[in-house]
């Protein structure tokens, strides 16, 4: 299990703008980034706020990937989202290590998943 300790409070109906530009910082072109807003955008837009927390590197520890020929730029992550009915004070998640510019051969993954009662350090939601 996988406690985030930092991530995004995001309105419902701002949550297409935030996953735009979020997807985009982290490397994915624009249609990657279509398609998972197309695929996550219906279970989060309705809510009045979403906890987002996007794992990187514990993602890559629990689910480990091995591709031949070597790519030379890997993009993964994972989305965990919590539907929340106000916002709360949550620390803001750092994605700077997670930013990757293509190179060369590129492989893209994707996943996420939405926890009904998400714990955290800061106040429950």
């Amino acid at each position: 299990e996988f406690t985030p300790q930092n991530g995004f409070i995001v309105s419902g109906k701002e949550t297409a703008i935030f996953l735009e530009e979020k997807l985009a910082y982290l490397g994915l072109n624009r249609r990657e980034a279509n398609e998972f807003i197309m695929y996550w955008l219906p279970q989060l837009e309705n809510n009045p706020y979403n906890l987002i927390h996007f794992s990187g590197i514990e993602y890559e520890r629990e689910a480990v990937l091995t591709i031949k020929p070597q790519p030379e730029t890997i993009i993964r992550f994972s989305m965990i989202a919590q539907a929340l009915q106000s916002s709360l004070n949550f620390p803001i998640q750092d994605l700077t290590s997670m930013k990757k510019v293509r190179k060369g051969f590129t492989v893209v993954e994707w996943g996420g998943c939405i926890i009904n009662q998400l714990k955290t350090n800061s106040n429950s939601p």
